[in-house]
């Protein structure tokens, strides 16, 4: 059985509900949104592996939803849409998609589908870089950049996609300090404001999944005053 996370986007309740069934009898975790918006909110929380994304939806729709979390997030995304239009294909794939399925669909291709687009992400990706670009390791510490993998001491870590981006802003950076305000706007691509405690937040966060005792971490140390780093391996 499957120990992925899907992400389901859809504004239609019968498909919601229709795509429950098949995936969670594959052992898939779900998530569920009725827009882009509700989507982005989700990421920003949890760690999700797919998502299964509608076009036309309320507030947000696909497209915008697509670029927006190709932004900083690499997972393959599969458009399920009642836009049939060659047109409408191409755009979905141009701009970051990674599969077009139009509606009406069988529930058993479409998981078929996800399954094939899992198992090139975890398992093929990883070959289209030297290993010295999509591993990071520092001491018993490994983020595999490709996959969106973190392990410590082999224990496998489930992160969130901003949570994962800024520990390998950091990671990459070894021995070099950095603000809250420049982790926020390389991260959220925003302007950071004084009073926003975002970053300690997440960093918090981090700690609490990779670290044995958040009070004395081994991997992120807090520079006060200043800002977080990861030390440099000697």
């Amino acid at each position: 059985m499957s120990h992925e996370t899907i992400l389901l986007v859809d504004d239609e309740p019968e498909i919601i509900q229709l795509m429950k069934i098949y995936l969670l009898n594959e052992g898939y975790t779900l998530h569920t949104a009725s827009s882009g918006v509700e989507a982005l909110s989700i990421l920003d929380k949890e760690a999700v592996d797919l998502i299964v994304m509608d076009i036309m939806m309320p507030e947000m729709d696909g497209f915008d939803a697509c670029m927006k979390i190709r932004e900083c997030n690499q997972m393959p995304i599969i458009f399920l849409s009642a836009k049939g239009q060659e047109v409408d294909k191409i755009k979905g794939l141009s701009i970051g998609a990674d599969d077009y399925v139009t509606k009406p669909f069988s529930p058993l291709e479409l998981v078929a589908r996800i399954k094939s687009h899992l198992r090139r992400y975890h398992k093929y990706a990883p070959s289209d870089r030297t290993q010295g670009e999509d591993i990071v390791e520092i001491d018993d510490l490994v983020i595999n950049v490709s996959t969106h993998e973190v392990t410590v001491d082999e224990r496998p870590v489930k992160l969130t996609p901003r949570e994962f981006a800024i520990l390998l802003l950091l990671a990459r950076n070894q021995g070099i300090v950095m603000s809250m305000e420049h982790i926020y706007e390389k991260i959220w691509k925003d302007t950071f404001m004084d009073s926003n405690n975002t970053v300690m937040v997440h960093i918090r966060k981090i700690r609490e999944k990779i670290e044995m005792d958040p009070r004395k971490p081994r991997y992120i140390k807090t520079v006060w005053g200043v800002g977080y780093k990861i030390d440099k391996l000697s």
